[in-house]
């Protein structure tokens, strides 16, 4: 059962500002950081974008729980997939009544823009 969708898109000429910033290490999560250290501002948007979506798909926004507690990683090929921690794991099971959940993202870019969809399901 679908409860929630969200969808984002930013503008990449935003984040090609903000590298070694503070921004950066409020948003992003450690293993997040070291994968856009070898990326360009196309994917940092992209995973910004993402974290949104995701807060969206939640219904909450980023209300109560910092952008770093949602954490958008790659597997062996790529795939983004969400791993939740902290205030926004605590929301997602209360919300799902304890139940299994899934999170799907797709993300994608071009030189100007970043967009991300997200699926939240039990």
């Amino acid at each position: 059962m679908i409860i929630g969708t969200g969808i984002d898109i930013v503008k990449v000429e935003r984040f090609s500002k903000v590298q070694n910033t503070h921004f950066i290490q409020r948003v992003f999560s450690m293993r997040e950081q070291e994968y856009l250290a070898a990326k360009g501002a196309e994917s940092m948007a992209g995973l910004f974008a993402a974290k949104e979506a995701v807060a969206k798909a939640m219904g909450t926004g980023f209300a109560g729980f910092s952008p770093c507690d949602i954490e958008i990683l790659h597997d062996a090929n790529g795939k983004p997939y969400v791993m939740l921690h902290g205030k926004a794991e605590e929301i997602i099971k209360k919300a799902t009544a304890g139940r299994c959940f899934s999170l799907h993202i797709s993300i994608s870019h071009s030189a100007t823009d970043a967009i991300a969809f997200a699926v939240l399901e039990y």
